[in-house]
């Protein structure tokens, strides 16, 4: 019955082929015939075979008004086929070259050796690690420093903070979007803790401490400025961004090496926009990154 209503469906796409422009009648029969020729190889139902996906992501890329063609699938299920590809994609150029080299195997054996003779954190450690030459980053030696239970002491005290200050807390972080040609934007966002409030936004597809800056000067304009602003080690929250921070008499506050949770309210505002919104519609670019076609 299913069958049989879809291809019914495909029938009054052609009657009403008389009423559309050359052009786009180009497209739309392009689109009818995949998808008969899909059904002609149904066995009970049409199977999509990888050229058929790539058809149908390349289609959306190119018109807009893909939908109203497709009716053999979902569009939900286009979504995920560009998903898959987008991963892919991806994988393919990780596999291109050797990627970042990994440091020597007595440099990783040292760090372990300085942490458990010593206790050092990662920022001392790295700091010895220079005067014996060895020009290692802050994240590198966080990688390879073994993991340690989380202190409750410490936990209970960031809690306490959050709480204390809920009003007067803001927090800034970074969404990444993939697009329909598999490049990347980034969503800069900054998000009030007392209301919850998403303060300003912006996307770009180079982001930098310079563009950062400038987002936070449209932020936090005059005197509407929070207390505390959170934000995570990120290397684009370089040392010019917390000197920007405090000039507008903001209190930069880092959260730890791999502590999510410790910014949690933005975190969370992430896997809402994914969940709500970015798990179902195809970024076409820069210029609407939260508007699906």
């Amino acid at each position: 019955m299913q069958a049989l209503l879809s291809f019914a469906m495909l029938l009054l796409h052609c009657v009403l082929a008389f009423f559309r422009s050359r052009g786009k009648q180009a497209i739309v029969e392009l689109a009818l015939r995949q998808q008969l020729a899909a059904y002609a190889q149904a066995r009970p139902r049409p199977r999509f075979t990888s050229l058929d996906r790539a058809f149908w992501v390349a289609l959306l890329r190119l018109w807009p008004r893909w939908k109203e063609v497709l009716v053999v699938v979902k569009p939900e299920t286009v979504i995920r086929w560009h998903r898959k590809g987008f991963r892919l994609y991806w994988r393919a150029l990780s596999r291109r070259g050797p990627g970042r080299p990994r440091i020597p195997q007595e440099v990783r054996e040292l760090i372990r050796r300085l942490e458990f003779e010593n206790g050092w954190g990662a920022r001392k450690i790295q700091g010895e690690l220079s005067k014996l030459g060895f020009a290692v980053g802050l994240a590198t030696v966080s990688r390879y420093l073994p993991r340690r239970p989380p202190d409750p002491g410490r936990r209970q005290r960031w809690m306490t903070f959050l709480r204390n200050h809920q009003d007067a807390i803001a927090a800034m972080d970074f969404c990444i979007v993939p697009t329909v040609s598999f490049q990347l934007l980034y969503v800069w966002f900054v998000i009030d803790h007392g209301r919850r409030r998403l303060i300003h936004f912006n996307v770009t597809k180079h982001p930098s401490a310079r563009w950062v800056i400038q987002q936070l000067r449209e932020a936090f304009p005059f005197e509407r400025t929070p207390r505390y602003l959170l934000f995570d080690r990120d290397s684009i929250f370089s040392a010019k961004v917390v000197g920007a921070i405090r000039s507008f008499g903001i209190d930069p506050v880092r959260t730890a090496y791999r502590s999510p949770w410790q910014n949690a309210i933005a975190e969370r505002w992430v896997g809402t926009c994914r969940r709500e919104l970015l798990d179902h519609v195809i970024v076409f670019g820069e210029l609407n990154p939260l508007i699906g076609h």
